[in-house]
């Protein structure tokens, strides 16, 4: 008769027939194998590592202040382009208002102190506007231009009156080439001028304490010393007027604003909307006109 097996040997047979828990390293690597191949074959029949490699790519060159807006733009951009190309076909022409729309989102990722990325963001508007069918030439009208020099403006709640006399400057006429450097030059313009333009309301709100009207003397003041500032600093670029007005002192304004108080003229009121047309007539006076 053979012997019964003794305890001992049964719970070894036992621990030698449970399958070994999700926890053991055994368990993890019969769970796991294959599996990063397949996901990797996945993502790549997909398209997507491609994608978010773009996505990437394009985040790194535009450098935008706000990453994840960015992102959630350039993916539901895509998915526009995409839905559109299938619609219409291999090339499809984009209508110029989708180019300016697209061309305006890129101005608007990165501040223009931000040289690097505003140049290359630049670019990407200028080819925006440029996509077109194969059957016509790339390139940027001065009709498109025109039209987005106008929405930079619109953009930024900035009054017609006010923007027009610089617009006549840098637009090109509709049936004219506009070459990158010359886009360039007036999409930095506009936005520059915006930024001087807002500075000018923040110095008007300085000047009129609250009460939304300020002392013509001292608004003539202020404006006849930013001048003085914009014309001997002798600068051509639009973006060292700003430069040449931030070097404007307290100091330097204080002493300005009691001289003029201290003339014996009668006071009057200068409302905003004229106090920002003559800044703004000062800021025009010194920008190259295009042609």
């Amino acid at each position: 008769m053979a012997a019964a097996p003794s305890l001992s040997a049964e719970m070894a047979g036992s621990e030698k027939r449970r399958p070994p828990p999700a926890s053991e390293p055994g368990r993890l690597a019969a769970s796991s194998n294959g599996a990063p191949e397949a996901e990797a074959a996945f993502l790549l029949q997909a398209g997507v590592s491609d994608m978010v490699r773009g996505a990437l790519l394009k985040l790194l060159e535009a450098r935008p202040e706000e990453p994840v807006e960015f992102l959630a733009g350039y993916f539901e951009r895509l998915m526009q382009s995409t839905a559109e190309g299938r619609a219409d076909g291999a090339d499809p022409p984009r209508p110029p208002h989708w180019r300016l729309d697209r061309a305006l989102w890129y101005l608007r990722l990165a501040h223009h102190s931000h040289r690097t990325a505003f140049s290359n963001n630049v670019g990407m508007a200028y080819d925006s506007l440029s996509a077109c069918g194969r059957r016509k030439k790339p390139g940027v009208n001065g009709k498109l231009y025109s039209e987005l020099l106008k929405m930079l403006f619109r953009d930024r709640g900035a009054a017609e009156e006010i923007v027009a006399p610089l617009l006549q400057k840098i637009m090109c006429r509709d049936h004219e080439a506009v070459p990158f450097d010359v886009f360039r030059y007036g999409v930095l313009t506009c936005l520059v001028h915006l930024e001087f333009l807002a500075k000018a309301s923040a110095l008007y709100e300085a000047l009129d304490g609250g009460s939304g009207v300020a002392d013509q003397r001292v608004c003539l003041a202020v404006l006849s010393t930013l001048e003085e500032a914009l014309h001997t600093s002798g600068v051509s670029s639009p973006i060292r007027y700003l430069e040449a007005g931030s070097k404007l002192g307290p100091d330097y304004l204080a002493l300005a604003m009691d001289k003029a108080l201290a003339e014996r003229k009668a006071s009057v009121a200068m409302k905003k909307e004229e106090f920002l047309k003559k800044a703004s007539t000062i800021f025009v006076t010194k920008v190259k006109p295009i042609g």
